[in-house]
């Protein structure tokens, strides 16, 4: 695309004035090229334009461009071209760098290492223009007359030029081989006009680069800023380690297969790299109010359970009933002075009472864990023994229950009561808070709405805005299919196993036909098998098992 626009800006230069002369035909490419560096985000592709650029404006036959590690005092090897022998090595479209290639060490034994053209350059400051390597004195050339040798070359005219930054510091040396005669294609020596062109070029692409590698550190730490947060929320429960690194990559994998999808409604859905990157913070945002969430309420993994699982006093209250029962049979017995038949009468109440005593300890503990969930003929059942008298440490008689246990054991489903919930789901509002007190640029600013809408629903029933459907970006709804299927399939959750994708798929089904998830995002879901490419990275194999998409509820092909 960067060659294309070039390429765009040159042909309107040319038509526009087709007797301008070879000179100012290059000082226009010049132009061209240093606005299509100032757009090119991949460094890579970057430094790629950087040398074909500089070969280009040149004539040159061959090129390396290499960079300069300031705290190694060490020039590395990026990439090299030679059009006549076809070697393209480095960047996006040539060989990876052999091994065997080394860095061309700026000092030897405590000595500058001037001996090297490319050394001498970025050590001086100073362009190096040489004729004839094979004539020139003060430099090392064995290296390359060594490659010519082996490979039938002829290197000839050299032109070494450092890149300088802004700040005038040098940051690398572009290294350009064998000048061609533009008419009759014969080596010759880069002239002073090409020498400035690319002193010029040089300038601009190292200001390019620069800002470029600004740029790509900035974001860098913006996003170890980021998973500085996820950890810390991933760090206080041992439960939800990695929900802040599995949702935002299965949203990216769902979002990439939406954009390769060639039919249903979604078929002319399209992210550029920016929209990507947009969608790539927002899910590694998505949860990061959850570092104000209490940590008992996120680690609660019974009904019970607070600090402690409070199961166990109960279990202790149990004891007391059950000592309390055997005095009183034990005063019963001596009261009947010995009747055998009063005996086992009293044996009978009190082991049937025992019984009893066991079989409710069971239930309750049964209660505790939460993963059944509680019908009306249970939470009576849990009325009824909490109705049970016993003494406490005081010495008063009590209910067996307090109002909050009983209230904790009656939850329906999970282990989290209503306002337990509720401070669950305010995380979703702080983060929605944080993110809009954040001063976005534009290409991030969509980030609070992706990351703040995962948990609505398309009929409105979701929270914390009752958004519905239409009133909500497709990267949000995207992202709200990812963080529950990433739930469903968890296995580290303190109160349920992680489901098998089969199971998990039929309630991601139910979920779209009763309207809680986007239905057409569901279905690329399931025919572009994102579920399949996100379990064989995070799921067990045990979790794996077949799936009969068909028997899908709601999925249509």
């Amino acid at each position: 695309m960067l060659q294309k626009n070039i390429g765009k800006k040159m042909s309107h230069a040319e038509s526009a004035m087709p007797l301008q002369n070879p000179l100012l035909s290059r000082l226009e490419e010049l132009n061209a090229i240093g606005i299509a560096l100032s757009s090119e985000r991949d460094i890579n592709r970057l430094l790629e334009t950087i040398l074909l650029a500089a070969m280009r404006i040149t004539h040159a036959d061959a090129g390396t461009l290499y960079l300069l590690e300031p705290d190694k005092q060490e020039l590395t090897f990026e990439i090299m071209r030679t059009n006549s022998l076809g070697k393209a090595l480095g960047g996006t479209t040539g060989k990876p760098i052999p091994a065997s290639v080394f860095p061309i060490q700026l000092y030897k034994e405590g000595e500058a290492n001037h001996s090297m053209v490319v050394a001498h350059a970025a050590l001086s400051g100073a362009s190096v223009n040489i004729p004839d390597a094979y004539k020139a004195d003060g430099f090392d050339f064995s290296g390359t007359k060594g490659f010519d040798k082996k490979s039938g070359y002829r290197s000839t005219s050299f032109l070494a030029v450092p890149m300088r930054n802004h700040e005038n510091e040098i940051i690398g040396v572009l290294q350009l081989i064998n000048a061609l005669d533009r008419n009759t294609g014969e080596i010759v020596a880069f002239s002073r006009q090409e020498q400035s062109l690319l002193e010029s070029l040089a300038s601009q692409a190292a200001i390019a680069l620069s800002n470029r590698r600004l740029i790509q550190q900035m974001e860098d730490l913006f996003e170890s800023f980021i998973s500085l947060i996820n950890t810390a929320i991933d760090d206080k429960s041992p439960y939800t380690g990695g929900h802040c690194e599995r949702v935002p990559a299965l949203t990216m994998m769902l979002a990439d297969a939406v954009n390769r999808t060639s039919q249903g409604p979604l078929k002319d859905f399209v992210m550029t790299e920016k929209d990507r990157y947009e969608l790539k913070i927002a899910g590694l945002l998505h949860d990061c109010g959850k570092i104000t969430t209490p940590v008992h309420v996120v680690d609660k993994s019974t009904k019970l359970e607070t600090i402690f699982d409070r199961i166990h006093l109960i279990d202790t209250r149990f004891e007391v009933l059950k000592r309390d029962a055997e005095i009183s049979m034990l005063r019963g017995l001596q009261n009947e002075g010995g009747n055998p038949e009063a005996a086992q009468s009293l044996g009978a109440a009190f082991e049937a009472h025992i019984r009893q005593l066991d079989e409710d300890r069971d239930f309750l503990r049964l209660c505790n864990i939460g993963s059944e969930r509680m019908d009306a003929s249970h939470q009576q059942r849990v009325q009824r023994i909490g109705s049970y008298r016993w003494h406490n440490e005081a010495g008063e008689q009590v209910g067996f229950l307090s109002a909050e246990e009983m209230e904790n054991l009656n939850i329906s489903a999970g282990t989290l009561t209503a306002a337990e919930r509720q401070i669950i789901n305010r995380h979703i509002d702080v983060t929605i808070k944080m993110l809009e007190s954040l001063p976005w640029p534009r290409h991030l600013r969509k980030v609070p709405e992706y990351a703040g809408g995962h948990h609505e629903r398309m009929d409105g029933s979701g929270y914390p805005k009752g958004l519905k459907r239409e009133q909500m970006s497709l990267q949000a709804r995207v992202m709200g299919i990812a963080d529950i299927f990433e739930a469903l399939t968890a296995k580290d959750r303190p109160y349920k196993r992680g489901k098998t994708l089969n199971e998990s798929l039929a309630i991601l089904g139910k979920f779209k036909e009763s309207g809680h998830i986007d239905p057409d995002l569901f279905d690329v879901f399931v025919r572009e098998k994102v579920y399949l490419q996100y379990a064989q990275q995070f799921l067990d194999q045990e979790q794996i098992d077949d799936v009969e998409e068909s028997r899908i509820p709601g999925f249509a092909k």
